[in-house]
């Protein structure tokens, strides 16, 4: 590609997670060009990074994975990774959208996946793929079922030793790689930008993430996944199996100090999966879920709740106050407990933070759309027609517009690319009046 090219399409799709690809693919079967604009080197999203989805312990890669290679391989469909949206907006009838390609130090179009230079590369990184448990090389492939195939060279690392050149067979490897911006044009956008985490680092009552053996939700996802780090649970610090596993809700959200002062939705539905995974990998430890109110919220939630409770999960009703690091690795948590015995504390071998959920996209300055005040992106008609903007022609799917679970991200998905399909309709019936 090179740089200031304009590529025309019909529609534009901001995220490669489930809800970016649903909608882009509902489109893409309808006739329409669509692009879909990826930050990550991968498509995806989070849900691709899960181990399994609640209420039915469905493999979230046997669900993703699909969507991802039907996305891939749609001739109606183009994905740009690695990309950046700098600015979307409107001239006339026309969607606008510059946007950065960051450089893979890779040429995508010679890279042929086969990770030689992976192999080579004798520096290892800490790999934020795996909840940074374990590690990865300078040069790599995001993970094993990544879209597309491609490598890129971690520049912050990489120590230009030139053996990754030296061993490809295609010669793709380009040090000297630079930014390109290009130019999109359509006629309608839908924007999936997704999610993060709260950050644990703003908790300083839970021990601003410095605690060896405690983490978050996502780095418990990696543990439970069978291509995890470890092909089992261990505890981070010395890789013990833990024999006590706590888990502490609302630790990101309904919190004013954190800045999220809403529900985040799918944590205690999260939080009762994974417990039930993790009484299946160590069938002897305890499980302790500290909780302020169970959210079971959707269709199967309350009964995957009381089937938690059979299993022998213990639900303890309380508000956890501190978190500090004990003694051999254990884990002090500090909390007081709403059946009226006052404050308790207890030890555990691992504790996991069901933090809450933060919009993953900004779009002041890039964007004209508005946000609500929790920072998502606002809808006009939340009631009858929950991925309308303030904008024409654009329109919001999945947890970009609030906090959801997987089913209502996807539902809504389709919803989107059913008006973004009628909206290009009828842009086309006005032209051939």
């Amino acid at each position: 590609m090179e740089s200031n090219q304009v590529l025309n399409f019909d529609a534009l799709v901001v995220g490669g997670g489930i809800a970016g690809l649903q909608a882009a693919i509902d489109l893409a079967d309808q006739n329409f060009k669509v692009a879909v604009v990826e930050k990550d080197a991968s498509i995806g999203g989070k849900m691709i990074r899960l181990s399994k989805v609640f209420p039915t312990l469905d493999c979230s890669s046997c669900i993703t994975t699909p969507k991802m290679a039907e996305a891939a391989h749609h001739e109606n469909i183009t994905l740009f990774t690695c990309c950046d949206l700098s600015s979307l907006k409107r001239n006339g009838k026309d969607i606008t959208a510059v946007v950065t390609q960051r450089p893979r130090y890779v040429d995508q179009e010679k890279c042929i996946g086969c990770r030689r230079c992976e192999y080579r590369c004798p520096v290892y990184v800490s790999d934020k793929e795996q909840g940074e448990f374990s590690a990865r090389k300078a040069v790599y492939i995001p993970f094993s079922n990544a879209i597309p195939q491609i490598a890129l060279i971690d520049v912050e690392h990489c120590m230009l030793c030139g053996k990754c050149e030296k061993v490809c067979p295609t010669e793709a490897i380009n040090y000297f790689q630079k930014p390109i911006d290009f130019t999109i044009k359509a006629k309608t956008a839908i924007l999936a930008t997704g999610f993060e985490l709260s950050p644990v680092e703003n908790k300083q009552q839970y021990g601003m993430g410095k605690i060896p053996n405690v983490i978050d939700a996502l780095q418990m996802e990696r543990l439970l996944a069978p291509h995890g780090p470890y092909n089992r649970v261990l505890r981070p610090s010395d890789g013990m199996e833990p024999d006590s596993i706590a888990y502490v809700q609302c630790a990101g959200s309904r919190d004013k100090s954190m800045g999220v002062s809403y529900c985040s939705r799918v944590c205690c539905m999260y939080a009762i999966k994974q417990a039930m995974l993790l009484s299946g990998s160590l069938p002897l430890a305890d499980i302790i879920i500290y909780y302020m109110d169970i959210r079971a919220f959707g269709k199967g939630y309350e009964q995957f709740y009381q089937n938690a409770k059979a299993m022998g999960i213990e639900f303890v009703r309380a508000k956890v106050a501190t978190i500090d690091a004990g003694e051999n690795g254990s884990v002090t948590v500090r909390y007081e407990a709403q059946d009226g015995e006052g404050v308790t504390t207890s030890d555990h071998d691992l504790v996991v933070l069901s933090m809450g959920i933060i919009p993953g996209w900004n779009p002041e300055g890039v964007c004209p759309v508005s946000a609500s005040t929790d920072r998502f992106i606002k809808t006009i008609q939340p009631k009858i027609s929950p991925t309308l903007t303030d904008m024409e022609g654009v329109f919001t799917a999945g947890v970009a517009a609030g906090p959801k679970d997987i089913v209502d991200t996807i539902t809504e998905a389709g919803a989107a690319a059913m008006e973004a399909s009628k909206y290009l309709s009828e842009i086309h019936r006005d032209h051939a009046a």
